[in-house]
């Protein structure tokens, strides 16, 4: 290790392409840690590396324990764009920013929101099933698939993926409408969509609900049992966000009472689910293992992003636009 290199401690799931970048870094020395690590195993990399200068993580943790134990820390960077594990406020004090990987996976994201869609109104899963049991000419104009053409969709949430979804849904001649209250109407109008003021007047106009919002205090049970009524019986449910935005036992009462058609989810609050979840058993829902976000090609491109970021701080033209605790960089050290 050069004695003026920067260190960086990194998940063992960082792309090979973005291994290549820093390996051509001569002042940069990479230290590779197992994924999963978390807990008392992940402070123990830090505890062996105390001059560590950046780390890019996956699904590990940071807060106080783990910022006293790295003293020349300079920057936390992700291998994604959320950051549930990350305590900011224990950042602030030495001004580290936090840095996510910006639009890297939202084409991702966007994808997935239309795959579970798709798979729903189409009745991918029942019309495999009918085929391989035999049940072609007796069953086939039972339960037959529905057009995603000429549907309304809801979306909740106008940032970087909400965004590429409405794109998507408009390409597929589908009515949108969007809530989001931080975004300027003229900017949802300007994409082609209809921006709605209240959560509550656009529901019942759903035949697709689909979340691209973060989680916080205020969006926690954000579509509860009263939401959920406001839906159609015929009208289905997306959530690639994040758990704990959709009421989980509200959910699957609505499913087995018939008064949602579907549901598909990437996300749950409890990740991985017990193997008794409740929703386990409720009708017409899909599930993926938070991967909306997570395919070969985006993996790849986040990784990269997580590079250039923690290199963007070293060398003095930190890409702003990517750091989720922007405050820090302009606040006196204390």
């Amino acid at each position: 290790m050069a004695q003026n290199s920067k260190i960086i401690a990194y998940t063992s799931t960082l792309g090979k392409a973005a291994r290549t970048l820093l390996a051509g870094r001569q002042d940069v020395t990479a230290i590779e840690f197992p994924n999963p690590t978390v807990g008392e195993p992940w402070r123990e990399v830090l505890k062996a590396n105390p001059r560590v200068n950046a780390v890019i993580l996956g699904g590990q943790q940071i807060s106080g324990p783990e910022v006293a134990l790295a003293p020349s820390l300079e920057v936390v960077a992700r291998v994604g764009v959320g950051y549930d594990m990350i305590d900011i406020p224990a950042l602030e004090p030495r001004r580290i920013p936090l840095m996510t990987a910006g639009i890297a996976n939202s084409p991702s994201v966007a994808e997935q929101t239309f795959h579970m869609l798709f798979t729903l109104i189409k009745r991918g899963r029942e019309q495999d099933k009918l085929v391989r049991e035999g049940r072609w000419h007796s069953q086939r104009m039972v339960e037959m698939p529905n057009d995603i053409f000429g549907k309304t969709m809801v979306v909740i949430g106008f940032g970087r993926i909400g965004t590429r979804v409405v794109k998507r849904a408009l390409a597929m001649e589908m009515d949108v409408l969007v809530f989001d209250p931080f975004v300027a109407p003229e900017a949802i109008e300007k994409a082609g969509a209809v921006p709605v003021a209240h959560l509550d007047d656009a529901l019942p106009h759903a035949d697709v609900l689909t979340i691209h919002c973060p989680r916080t205090p205020e969006s926690m049970g954000l579509i509860d049992a009263r939401r959920l009524a406001l839906l159609k019986p015929t009208a289905v449910l997306i959530n690639t966000a994040r758990g704990g935005l959709v009421d989980e036992p509200a959910l699957g009462t609505a499913l087995k009472a018939g008064r949602l058609a579907g549901a598909g989810l990437d996300v749950l609050e409890r990740e991985p689910p017990p193997a008794d979840h409740p929703l386990f058993a409720a009708p017409n829902v899909i599930f993926a293992a938070h991967m909306a976000g997570v395919t070969v090609e985006a993996v790849e491109r986040m990784s990269i992003a997580a590079v250039e970021n923690v290199l963007s701080v070293f060398d003095g033209a930190i890409k702003e636009q990517n750091v989720v605790n922007w405050q820090v960089l302009h606040k006196p050290k204390s």
